[in-house]
């Protein structure tokens, strides 16, 4: 079990490899897992990918997320401007079934909405707009109607899928599913295997929303 200034000092030595995050100024706190990060970061993507890699640390068992994003003056453009290049990046993207996606974009946040069948076009539109110059933050409401499948079909698919990953024990994992709704429940060794878990519920068909109970822990 990690010490708070030991889980502390790994997070800070992640932040540093990671290269897109190497010129932020970001503090990292721990205390019983859980790993706050504050400060200001230069884009939104920035913000993303200091998150991902706190997530990364063995021991995390959370991440709160309070850096800010202040854009230095070459980043900042209009929402007009910022409106159009999410437009054209959702329209080039052969995940994302644009006609049925709209945005707003209001002081450098954007916010998605639309029905899609799947969540990795949900994720595909919400990464498109990431690293778009200018943007700020991102609210992704764009709601997943999916086709109806059984709940036994879907909650078999997903197990199935559980077992093949080689990273996870499927055993320490339950699933529950019904209406579309899906409940992981568990423990697992890190939070990328939390994420490995998440991954496969979303990639069975019928699934809406993914509820994940599981924690992490040795």
């Amino acid at each position: 079990m990690k010490t708070d200034k030991q889980l502390q000092k790994d997070v800070i030595d992640e932040l540093k490899w990671e290269p897109t995050t190497r010129s932020a100024e970001i503090g990292v706190a721990a205390r019983d897992g859980v790993v706050t990060l504050s400060g200001p970061v230069r884009s939104y993507a920035q913000k993303h990918a200091a998150v991902r890699a706190a997530e990364r640390v063995a021991g995390v068992r959370a991440v709160a997320d309070e850096t800010e994003v202040e854009l230095p003056g070459e980043h900042k453009r209009t929402d007009t401007d910022i409106a159009h290049a999410a437009v054209n990046a959702l329209r080039w993207d052969i995940e994302v079934p644009n006609d049925t996606i709209k945005l707003a974009v209001d002081d450098g946040w954007v916010t998605l909405e639309g029905e899609v069948e799947w969540q990795y076009q949900k994720t595909a539109a919400e990464r498109d707009v990431r690293y778009l110059t200018g943007v700020t933050g991102i609210d992704n409401k764009i709601a997943i109607k999916p086709q109806h499948v059984s709940a036994y079909d879907v909650s078999q698919r997903i197990k199935d899928a559980l077992r093949r990953n080689a990273e996870l024990e499927a055993e320490q994992i339950t699933v529950e599913a019904k209406d579309g709704k899906v409940t992981l429940r568990g423990r697992v060794r890190s939070w990328s295997e939390r994420r490995d878990a998440q991954r496969a519920a979303w990639g069975a068909p019928g699934v809406s929303s993914v509820s994940d109970e599981i924690t992490v822990g040795a």
